[in-house]
């Protein structure tokens, strides 16, 4: 065996062309660190980061995107969802249902959804719908999001109380809740 035949399992000696590649490479980083560190300073002194010509975090987005990543941010995917389906409420309980029932407001800590309906007997009718319409909403917005649907009937007139009332009386209170 002559001494310039490599051996098995070991590695050829670098040779100048090889020993050239690596220093340059070596060179180019450096160059391109201390390069990287100037424009730091640069950037600095100019008052801060300013956006380029590639998109980075700093640009102007969509604005769907921004309120897309606003809600998540913020935790809001309940509520965003839940107020999605009161902007849905015809389609979700009829076109009938919905003229005389309408969702006021939905309380995410005990998941009840309070739904107001302007005469006593829309609310009987909306408190016997109440467990097939919880079933359909935890079904478009996941299992859980509404556990109870409470019913308000109409609240009556104000009381007055002047020279036309008898005492003691409620009034038309009687007729209404």
């Amino acid at each position: 065996m002559s001494g310039q035949e490599p051996t098995p399992g070991k590695a050829p000696e670098p040779s100048g062309v090889d020993l050239a590649r690596v220093a340059l490479r070596a060179a180019r980083e450096q160059a391109r660190a201390r390069g990287d560190a100037a424009q730091q300073k640069k950037q600095a002194r100019r008052g801060g980061l300013r956006s380029g010509a590639r998109a980075d975090g700093r640009d102007p987005m969509a604005l769907g995107s921004a309120i897309n990543r606003l809600i998540t941010e913020r935790g809001w995917e309940t509520p965003a969802a839940v107020g999605g389906v009161m902007g849905r409420w015809p389609q979700i309980v009829g076109e009938d249902l919905a003229k005389h029932c309408v969702p006021q407001r939905y309380d995410e800590d005990e998941r009840v959804l309070v739904v107001q309906c302007d005469s006593t007997a829309w609310a009987t009718q909306l408190r016997l719908l109440a467990p097939a319409l919880v079933a359909r909403l935890n079904e478009d917005l996941g299992h859980g999001t509404v556990r109870v649907i409470k019913v308000h009937g109409p609240s009556g007139p104000t009381r007055r109380y002047g020279p036309l009332r008898a005492p003691g009386s409620t009034g038309p209170g009687d007729t209404y809740g």
